[in-house]
């Protein structure tokens, strides 16, 4: 079933899901600032059960969950959810390959252990914002291409294309600015709300990857989404 779109914190419900108790205790602080409300949930199984009870605004997932892994959670979270919410995902920075994984399965965004608990509740809003349609918003079209910013829905040749609240918002970002070139460390900066301080820029690579793959008739000869030798990204229209 469809749900309404979601609201920003203050007075978001977030759901978290960890096993260690001083990681819950960290983030359940840093979110409480800003003002949401938190569940917690220690494994796995009992996350999926609190997320299917209480329906919350968004997740913070720990992948390195034991007995049922963080990236089968995030499978589970996505699955049959027609109006996905928000899922930042925490990870080791040696996950690279869980991280993607995560990424590919519709994760929104994803925080770096050991991380800041200020930036994590920044990105958490960043992520939240993104949620809310601009009322007044108008529709931008290329070609067979739309990005529907009132309804955040992107359609080719008609057809709606299922996408994450980041996909949207950097497709959305570059299409606003045709033909400009964009860094790395300028769409983290703009789109992502952070740096390569605290997120890799590999990050971007993968983004605009599974935005090809959804917008381009061919990917590998990408006709919307250019890559800029030794600059960057632009959006050519």
């Amino acid at each position: 079933m469809a749900r309404s779109a979601y609201v920003a914190s203050p007075g978001a419900h977030v759901l978290v899901i960890d096993d260690d108790s001083a990681v819950r205790t960290v983030v359940r602080a840093a979110l409480e600032k800003i003002g949401c409300v938190i569940t917690e949930a220690e494994s796995g199984e009992a996350g999926l059960a609190a997320f299917a009870q209480e329906r919350p605004d968004a997740v913070v997932l720990d992948l390195s969950l034991p007995r049922l892994p963080g990236l089968e959670v995030m499978s589970r979270l996505r699955d049959g959810d027609d109006s996905p919410i928000p899922v930042i995902l925490l990870t080791s920075r040696a996950s690279e390959s869980d991280r993607i994984l995560g990424l590919e399965l519709g994760a929104d965004d994803y925080v770096a252990k050991p991380f800041s608990p200020g930036e994590l509740a920044a990105r958490l809003e960043a992520t939240l914002r993104r949620r809310n349609p601009r009322a007044g918003s108008s529709v931008l079209e290329f070609g067979d291409l739309a990005i529907d910013n009132l309804s955040r829905e992107l359609r080719v040749g008609g057809e709606v294309v299922r996408a994450t609240a980041l996909e949207f918002d950097l497709l959305r970002f570059l299409a606003e600015s045709p033909r400009q070139v964009f860094t790395k460390a300028q769409l983290l900066h703009h789109v992502w709300n952070s740096s390569s301080a605290w997120q890799t820029e590999a990050t971007v690579s993968e983004h605009i990857h599974r935005l090809r793959a959804k917008i381009e008739e061919d990917p590998k000869k990408p006709v919307h989404i250019v890559t800029v030798r030794g600059g960057g990204y632009r959006f050519d229209g």
